[in-house]
């Protein structure tokens, strides 16, 4: 098993969710989508290393790693975007990926910026 759950790196965004804001909370003002992005690939010896477990059989830890990885690091831009726009939360977050070329990989992370502020 990977031990990654708790290398999340901390958040600067006060809150990312997929739903709306949290309770004492209202939206002051929608600032507009935002994103992070980042493309990565395994390198040679990763790529020989997810190869052999796969003859295995069961979690290809390797490559679960690089996606954590990734979606950390995507995750991290779209919140350095939504604090570049003057947000503090994130609503609508969504992760997506697509591959760009052989064992080349887009993730992107994406949600609507927008502005809380507490119910008065």
């Amino acid at each position: 098993m990977v031990a990654v759950a708790n290398q999340h790196p901390a958040h600067q965004v006060l809150i990312i969710t997929t739903f709306t804001p949290p309770p004492g909370q209202e939206v002051e003002a929608i600032v507009g989508p935002c994103w992070g992005i980042t493309v990565r690939s395994r390198s040679l010896g990763g790529q020989l290393k997810a190869g052999c477990q796969t003859l295995g059989g069961g979690e290809i830890t390797a490559l679960t790693e690089l996606a954590v990885d990734s979606r950390n690091q995507a995750m991290k831009r779209l919140e350095q975007h939504a604090i570049s726009l003057g947000a503090n939360a994130v609503f609508g977050f969504q992760f997506d990926s697509g591959e760009l070329m052989q064992n080349t990989n887009e993730i992107v992370a994406y949600g609507t910026a927008v502005k809380l502020r507490p119910i008065r």
